[in-house]
C-alpha cells in the first residue's frame, strides 16, 4: 500500500497534470469504490462543471479541491491515475474517468478495486470520516518527540503497532515504520511504554528523516507502484530492512531477519535492534 511518500509524489505530479483542468463528466464503472455520497449519479453531478484548484494530501489521502466540492481519494494498494487524450484506449481495469472539456482524461485504475473516493462540500472533509481521526502529519509542528512520548506510554502495544496506527500519526505504513525503527535501533516489538527518553527523541528524529528522504526520492517502488507519470519511486535503493530478509545488515552485516509483529510482515537486524 502506497504509504506518505509515494501519496505525496502523486500529488506532486497530479498536480503538474490536472490543475485548471474542468469536469465536463465523470464515468463510474465500479460503484462500489464510491463511498460517499451514496448514489454515484449524485458524485457525477456534483463534480460536473468542477474546475480543479488545488491538490493536496492528508495522511495516505489525496484530496483534490475543485470550486464547491473536496474529493477525498485513497489509492489503497494497487490504485493508480494517468492521464491520457480521450481516444486513448480504455485500459483494463479502469474503474472511474473524470473527462475534461480538453478532451483529456483522468483514469483511476485499480487491479483489486480497494481504492475508494469520498466527495464532501469544500470545507467539511475533515469534519468526516475517513480524514475527521486522523492523527498529527510527521512534518507539522505537533508532531514533537514530546506528543510521541505521550502516545507510546499510553498503550500496551508494541512500538511497531503504535506506529501503524493512522490516529496516532499519519502516513506511515510497513515499509517506513520498519526504516525508522531500524535507523533508531529499537526492536519492532518493544512495548511502546518501555522506550526512554533517548530512544524517543531519536525514533522521533529518525521517522522525519526517513520520510523526508523518500519523498525527495519519489518514493519507494516495491511490487507495482509508478506516480502519475509512470515513473517509478527510488528510495528503494536505500533501504535498510525492509525487503531484505537474509541479506548482511548494511551497517554491522547481520542477516536480516523477517517475522509477523502487529500482524504484518516486519523486517529487522538481531544485531542493530536487540
Amino acid at each position: 500500500m502506497p504509504e506518505l511518500p509515494e501519496v505525496e509524489t502523486v500529488r506532486k505530479t497530479l498536480e503538474l497534470l490536472v490543475i485548471g483542468k474542468k469536469i465536463k463528466d465523470v464515468s463510474v464503472f465500479w460503484p462500489k469504490m464510491i463511498k460517499s455520497p451514496d448514489e454515484p449519479d449524485e458524485f457525477v453531478h456534483s463534480l460536473k462543471g468542477q474546475e480543479i484548484l488545488e491538490m493536496r494530501r492528508r495522511g495516505k489521502f489525496l484530496i483534490f479541491y475543485l470550486n464547491d466540492v473536496a474529493l477525498v481519494s485513497h489509492l489503497r494498494m494497487e490504485g493508480k491515475y494517468n492521464l491520457s487524450d480521450s481516444r486513448d484506449p480504455i485500459e483494463k481495469h479502469t474503474h472511474v474517468i473524470f473527462h475534461f472539456t480538453d478532451n483529456t482524461e483522468l483514469r483511476y485504475r485499480d487491479v483489486r478495486k480497494f481504492g475508494t473516493m469520498h466527495l464532501f462540500r469544500k470545507g467539511e472533509e475533515l469534519l468526516h470520516l475517513p480524514l475527521l481521526q486522523l492523527g498529527p502529519e510527521p512534518f507539522q509542528s505537533e508532531f514533537t518527540a514530546a506528543y510521541l512520548a505521550e502516545k507510546l506510554d499510553k498503550t500496551e502495544r508494541i512500538v511497531k503497532a503504535t506506529l501503524l496506527d493512522q490516529t496516532v500519526l499519519v502516513g506511515l505504513g510497513n515499509i517506513y515504520v520498519d526504516e525508522a525503527l531500524f535507523r533508531a535501533g529499537i526492536h519492532p516489538d518493544r512495548k511502546s511504554k518501555s522506550l526512554s527518553t533517548e530512544e524517543i527523541e531519536r525514533l522521533h528524529k529518525e521517522i522525519i528523516h526517513t520520510l523526508t528522504e523518500a519523498v525527495e526520492m519519489g518514493g519507494s517502488t516495491i511490487r507495482s507502484y509508478v506516480n502519475s507519470q509512470g515513473q517509478m519511486g527510488m528510495f528503494q535503493q536505500n533501504l535498510f530492512v525492509y525487503s531484505r530478509k537474509e541479506e548482511p545488515c548494511r551497517k554491522c552485516g547481520t542477516p536480516i531477519e523477517k517475522k509477523v509483529s502487529a500482524g504484518r510482515g516486519t523486517h529487522y537486524c538481531p544485531g542493530c535492534q536487540r
